[in-house]
Parts: C-alpha cells; structure tokens; sequence
C-alpha cells in the first residue's frame, strides 16, 4: 500500500528564512569570494586586503571589491585601522552558515526521534550492581574490534559507577539469556551547571548478540530516557571505521557535527573520530 502525503503536510521552510539564506548563497555563488571567506575564517587573527590580495593572487580591487560583498550578508566584518582595513570572520557565520545548509536540506526538522523496527525478544532495563561483571565483559568485547573506543583496557566496576549518571544507564537481555547482552550509559561532560545536561554516551552490543536489533533497542531506550531525565544534548564520538554505530547513532537523530582528524593514537596509530550530537526532542518522542 502507498501512503500519501496531501500538501499540508509537506514541510516547508519560513519565507523569512528562505530569504536570507538565499542572500548568503547567491553571494557565495562567485569562486573568489568562496576563496575569500575560506582563507578570512582559517586566519588566526585579522588579515589586511593586502594579505589577501598576496594569498590569493587577485588584484586588490577585485579583491576590495568582494570583501564588501562578503560584508553585506554580513559573512565578514571590516574595521580600518589607520590606513588599512582589518578583515575577520563574523562567529556568528562559523554556525549560521552550516545551519542554513541544514535547514535547506531538511536535516534540522526531519531527523528521527529514535529507531522504531524494535526486536520482540529484547528487553531493556536498568543497569544494577550485579551487572557489571556482564557489563565490563561486553566492553571487553568491544575493545577487541579495536574500532569501538580508545580505551585498551576495561576500566574498573567502580570506576565505571562514578562515571555514570545513575538515572542513565541500561542493560538488554534476549528472552531466554540469563545475563545482559548489551549496555547503554550516558555520563555528563563537565561538572558546571550550565552543562548540567549534556550527557557522553555509549552503547555497546555483546559479540553473539550482534544484529539482532540489541542495539536499536538499547538505543531508543537512551534517547528517550534522556528526553524525559533533564538532558537536552546527547554527544558521542565513534571511529569512522564503525559504520554499523554511525548508522545506529544516526537512526536516533543523532546529527554528525564533524571529523576530529588525528585525535588521539590508538595502539600507535593516530585516529580520527566523527563528532555526533542529538538535541532534545521539545515535542517529546513515542
């Protein structure tokens, strides 16, 4: 059966927006000025039209020229300062510029609350003290794939108790299985209260249970639980190399934020690492 989609539920962007974003892409539609913003925003401080006009091989009143473009949508800011003109990156278009591509593309309203193909044989509760043996040996397992964490050794039962919020952690079980096949834990990424709710998190599926939906469920169960236990921002890194948790991350609406390129070296080798986040749902998730 088709499902049907009549016109007043198709998503559409506020005219105001479309406006404005469509300002900023028709300025960015000439290469230079593409060249321009690039080299302005890589700068470590503020760069004079003369630096400019030298990195980029242009003359200086095409190069004077496209700045004031670039300044009118308000990429950019000029300040003279004496007989120079001090160009830098406006922050506020370090995040505008990414949101607008967003927004057009649909990834900011459209993103999936969690997943919904949920197995039938998957139970997922609250982790207790007598699961940590299960727990650390699933991590175990994780670290074996060498592609699931920097982490070569298991931490401590204890030491993974002080990390974890306590309202935040789970366990699956498969009907049937006597111990936790899998585990979920958020831990929050500073002791400041304006950061009160954001939460690292983890998931973690053991090696015999894999691609049985553990992970779907152990997942749904944490963005949820979030939603509704004073978190608002959920952030993960997961290796490139780990499609299947990239995948996984994503169905929750978890959005890829960037590559952290040659973040850390794992056994030797310099690794990087894909940089997700979720933002609460604000009318809520089923």
């Amino acid at each position: 059966m088709v499902q049907t989609t009549t016109a007043s539920q198709l998503p559409t962007l506020p005219a105001a927006d479309a406006e404005t974003y469509s300002a900023w892409f028709a300025c960015l539609a000439e290469p230079a000025r593409v060249r321009l913003l690039h080299t302005v925003a890589s700068a470590p401080g503020a760069a004079t039209v003369g630096e400019l006009t030298e990195a980029l091989g242009l003359r200086q009143p095409t190069v004077s020229h496209h700045l004031r473009k670039l300044a009118e949508v308000g990429f950019i800011t000029l300040t003279k300062h004496g007989t120079s003109t001090r160009v830098m990156i406006n922050p506020a278009c370090c995040t505008g510029l990414p949101h607008a591509a967003d927004a057009v593309m649909g990834l900011l309203d459209s993103r999936p609350c969690c997943p919904t193909d949920l197995p039938a044989d998957v139970t997922v509760r609250a982790m207790g003290p007598g699961d940590f043996d299960a727990v650390r040996r699933i991590y175990d397992e994780g670290i074996a794939t060498g592609d699931a964490t920097f982490e070569t050794e298991v931490p401590a039962a204890a030491d993974l108790d002080a990390k974890w919020l306590p309202g935040q952690r789970w366990v699956a079980e498969l009907d049937g299985e006597d111990e936790p096949v899998g585990w979920a834990a958020a831990a929050p990424v500073s002791t400041r209260a304006v950061y009160s709710g954001v939460a690292e998190t983890s998931v973690y599926v053991a090696a015999s249970a894999r691609g049985r939906g553990v992970g779907n469920a152990l997942i749904h169960k944490q963005v949820t639980a979030a939603d509704t236990g004073g978190l608002w921002t959920l952030q993960t890194a997961v290796f490139p190399e780990n499609k299947p948790s990239l995948a996984l991350h994503h169905s929750a609406g978890f959005r890829t934020l960037g590559v952290r390129e040659r973040i850390a070296r794992h056994h030797g080798v310099w690794r990087d690492t894909v940089m997700l986040e979720r933002r609460r749902d604000e009318h809520g998730c089923a």
